[in-house]
């Protein structure tokens, strides 16, 4: 999940993952809980299975990478789904059954974590959303096809679509529809969900560009679109027409981004080491109500819908070497993570 300016990811990434920073003092929330989970290997997205009460963290790993399990309430380790080199994860609530954005796709059953089967898929797998509308799970990859249609309950796959271009984050209305941040293109895709076609494209690229994450308050039919370039800002559309209602500062390097319809609130994840809230005052009015300090390249984050309480997870890494090659998306080279430096938060109301 993409660039930023080389100024600004400078001053993000570079020794990214120093430890929790000290909480901003003002605003609600605070970090709860800050748990050394330790583990090898990289980390992208992190999911909240809300009725499970389980929180999967999907690791890479020369040894063949994991999905690490928590207890949502409490962090403590709850198990693994062992042997997958893993950016994302989800679960269907109707069937349990958990799916990986391996390649190809792995599935379990989220009650006992044991492997299913696995799903052969095309293109390069990174984010994954599963529509409780009809239980499908949607694969989105930054190469063609740029989505893959899988049938939760069967594990089979029931199509592809080309979306218009590379997809960050996605969506779900709850009734057939489907939105999509495109990355390259600075616009959100809306999809049908039944009929698997692009019935729009919401243009967001005299505000920003650099899409990333994607939030949706169902109550008012709103989307909170993240761009990362020429300034971090989260653009605010009517979600029925697309048309633009404001645009907020964010911090640098967002990528996952929830809304929690209990506070009407939009929170994003930020690689620069903190969590940005906008408070939904009403449908026309919107405030920065906080930037909290997280933890440096903590950039991706899952919502308790139950608690309200939100997760995001970064580690601690060693300098670069003096000939090291930039890092994905022209991000400035960083070294080696440090032993037992991964760390999961929990960030709520005290």
């Amino acid at each position: 999940m993409r660039k930023a300016f080389i100024a600004l990811a400078v001053l993000a990434w570079f020794g990214c993952g120093a430890e929790a920073q000290s909480a901003s003092s003002q605003g609600p929330y605070k970090v709860l809980k800050s748990v050394k989970a330790g583990g090898e290997g990289g980390y992208d997205y992190i999911f909240a299975d809300v009725e499970g009460r389980r929180l999967y963290v999907p690791r890479g790993g020369a040894s063949g990478g994991q999905v690490m399990v928590f207890n949502l309430d409490t962090l403590e380790p709850a198990g693994s789904v062992p042997n997958i080199r893993s950016g994302g994860a989800t679960v269907d609530s109707k069937s349990h059954h958990g799916f990986s954005t391996t390649k190809p796709i792995t599935m379990w059953d989220a009650g006992t974590l044991a492997v299913i089967k696995t799903i052969d898929v095309d293109g390069r797998p990174d984010g994954i959303l599963c529509d409780p509308y009809n239980s499908r799970v949607w694969v989105l990859s930054h190469q063609p096809p740029y989505a893959t249609i899988i049938d939760a309950k069967e594990g089979t796959v029931v199509g592809t679509l080309d979306v218009g271009g590379a997809p960050e984050q996605a969506v779900s209305d709850g009734k057939g529809t489907i939105y999509i941040n495109i990355a390259d293109k600075a616009n959100v895709a809306v999809v049908d969900a039944k009929t698997l076609t692009v019935t729009a494209h919401y243009d967001a690229s005299s505000k920003g560009q650099g899409g990333s994450g994607l939030a949706y308050d169902a109550k008012n039919h709103i989307l909170f679109a993240y761009y990362r370039q020429p300034s971090p800002v989260v653009v605010i559309m009517n979600a029925e027409n697309g048309n633009i209602i404001t645009t907020l500062p964010t911090g640098t390097g967002v990528d996952t981004v929830a809304f929690n319809p209990k506070t009407m609130e939009a929170i994003s994840a930020e690689g620069g080491g903190t969590m940005t809230f906008i408070k939904e005052k009403n449908p026309t009015a919107f405030e920065v109500e906080q930037t909290l300090d997280t933890m440096r390249g903590a950039k991706t984050l899952a919502l308790d819908t139950k608690t309200g309480h939100l997760f995001t997870m970064a580690a601690e890494f060693g300098p670069p070497a003096p000939d090291a090659p930039p890092g994905p998306a022209g991000r400035p080279a960083r070294g080696p993570m440090i032993p037992d430096s991964f760390t999961v938060l929990m960030v709520g109301k005290p």
